[in-house]
């Protein structure tokens, strides 16, 4: 089987919701742009009820987004995953120690002048993803069950690391290389309420889902008839997340745009050298397609959620730290969507009996 006839094969069998999301990332962060900035209040609107300092409208769009792909999980197959040692401590160094390392090291070379946004980087580098990566990972065919286990493993390592981490890059190692120092205030519980909302609930209910789905009509109807009908809302919920969040930043980003600009550009390499890391580390440990494409978008993606969260309860909602928390997202949706096919590209080529052994899901 040749890779174009392959790429062709798996581009008829995915959804036209699939197929054109680009589009419809595109089309969502344009139209969130242009009603933060046609709508007077409107950020204010959004904002006047929070939940855990996000708001409302982005809290239910997250949950909304992470449900389906959680339900798809088979949580009877997850003892196969924690057996992996070498996917376990891979996609351990890679969040805790590489990630916040290449961040705070772009951030000092690329914002050296900018000392707000630097510091703002560097915490989006500190916050590891537990959201939309399970998204991305869907998308580009990655294995599910290790994405839940190492999203749940980030978690736990997210309450427990988080504020020593940003002690140590924002306090302790720019002491010791002679640099301005700086400080975050945050506590693990702090996180920890992050992490039960935005996880602890679409975990739960996607586990429940499985469990009592299967037990009442059994597996083959829950993935054939159950799933199929959910399935789509993880990439409704997506959409409607980007335009609220760039409705409520539309105005900040579109009137600074040459900061913007300048904060995207660390960010840029940031999430290039992530992914491509964690991918040739997967293809030298032999992990296979679906765990390296996992273990690739673990590593590359981040918890904007927790790390606007912190920027604003620690250095204010109009800071420089906040907009470079907000900028995360602006620039992590559209090239994780683009290296989604880059992953699908290389299949084919890297792990030729891929192709042919592993199904295509289509539907996120």
């Amino acid at each position: 089987m040749t890779s174009t006839h392959t790429t062709d094969a798996l581009a008829a069998r995915l959804s036209t919701l699939d197929r054109f999301l680009p589009v419809w990332i595109g089309v969502a962060m344009a139209a969130g742009l242009l009603l933060g900035r046609l709508i007077p209040g409107l950020g204010g609107a959004l904002s006047a009820v929070e939940v855990d300092g996000i708001s409302l409208p982005i809290a239910v769009g997250l949950l909304v987004m992470m449900y389906p792909v959680l339900a798809k999980v088979r949580y009877d197959q997850l003892g196969e995953v924690t057996a992996d040692r070498k996917l376990m401590v891979s996609s351990l160094v890679l969040n805790w120690l590489v990630g916040p390392a290449i961040m705070f090291t772009l951030a000092w070379l690329l914002l050296a002048d900018l000392p707000e946004y630097r510091t703002g980087l560097i915490i989006v580098g500190l916050a590891r993803c537990i959201a939309m990566v399970i998204i991305w990972n869907d998308l580009a065919r990655g294995d599910r069950e290790a994405a839940a286990v190492l999203v749940a493993l980030n978690s736990l390592f997210q309450v427990v690391m988080f504020a020593a981490l940003g002690w140590f890059y924002l306090s302790v190692l720019p002491g010791w290389l002679h640099l301005p120092q700086t400080g975050i205030d945050v506590s693990p519980w702090q996180i920890a309420k992050s992490v039960l909302i935005f996880l602890g609930i679409p975990l739960a209910a996607g586990y429940l889902s499985r469990r009592i789905g299967e037990k009442a009509k059994g597996r083959i109807w829950y993935e054939e008839r159950f799933l199929p009908r959910v399935g789509p809302w993880a990439l409704y919920g997506l959409l409607f997340t980007i335009v609220i969040l760039f409705a409520l930043q539309g105005h900040q980003i579109t009137s600074r745009p040459w900061d913007v600009a300048r904060i995207a550009l660390p960010l840029l390499a940031y999430f290039a050298i992530m992914w491509a890391g964690g991918y040739a580390l997967g293809i030298v440990l032999r992990l296979g397609y679906a765990r390296t494409t996992t273990l690739a978008f673990t590593a590359a993606g981040n918890n904007f959620e927790l790390a606007i969260a912190v920027a604003i309860a620690t250095y204010g909602a109009t800071s420089g730290q906040a907009l470079a928390g907000v900028v995360g997202p602006l620039i992590e949706v559209p090239v994780l969507v683009g290296l989604v096919y880059v992953s699908l590209a290389l299949r084919a080529r890297v792990f030729p009996a891929a192709s042919i052994d592993q199904p295509v899901r289509s539907g996120c």
